[in-house]
């Protein structure tokens, strides 16, 4: 939260959210192998919190199921997320949340690439290069002010 000072966008647009994905017999049975398919990380990242507004990166559109590209057999997440302005403060706090929400959820043979949409940042190379960078991620993730607010953005509250 922006504790005190004023919202980089104080009115932004909200989307509306898409439905829950229907399970099949087949997605609930554990001896059926179930590759790990794009609609499954969207489904873990779009509620995390954005860290200035009361809203999910989904509702706000910065995280976008068409944006989630993911190889299970070559074991590659992508995903490209977009900040609702050009010179958002937040977006590598955005990133390594979604980054951090992806190590902990999938197996550790998942190489993850979390990235600005190209041309929606004025940062975007800078940030994309933080984020790329597992030095920067693991030395971010032992700041213990920064883990506490990625931890806020991947709390569940109730939507």
């Amino acid at each position: 939260m922006s504790g005190g000072t004023s919202l980089e966008n104080a009115n932004p647009v909200i989307f509306e959210r898409s439905g829950e994905r229907l399970l099949t017999a087949t997605d609930e049975d554990e001896d059926v192998h179930d590759p790990i398919d794009d609609r499954e990380i969207f489904d873990l990242i779009r509620s995390i919190n954005d860290p200035e507004h009361p809203l999910s990166l989904e509702e706000l559109n910065v995280v976008e199921q068409v944006r989630v590209k993911v190889n299970d057999a070559e074991s590659t997440v992508g995903i490209e997320f977009t900040p609702t302005i050009p010179h958002c403060s937040m977006a590598t706090l955005i990133g390594l949340s979604i980054k951090v929400k992806l190590l902990r959820s999938l197996p550790d043979r998942f190489k993850i690439d979390v990235h600005i949409t190209p041309g929606s940042h004025a940062s975007e190379e800078a940030v994309n290069k933080q984020l790329a960078d597992k030095e920067r991620v693991a030395a971010a993730l032992e700041n213990s002010s920064l883990l506490e607010v990625v931890n806020q953005c991947l709390t569940t509250r109730g939507i």
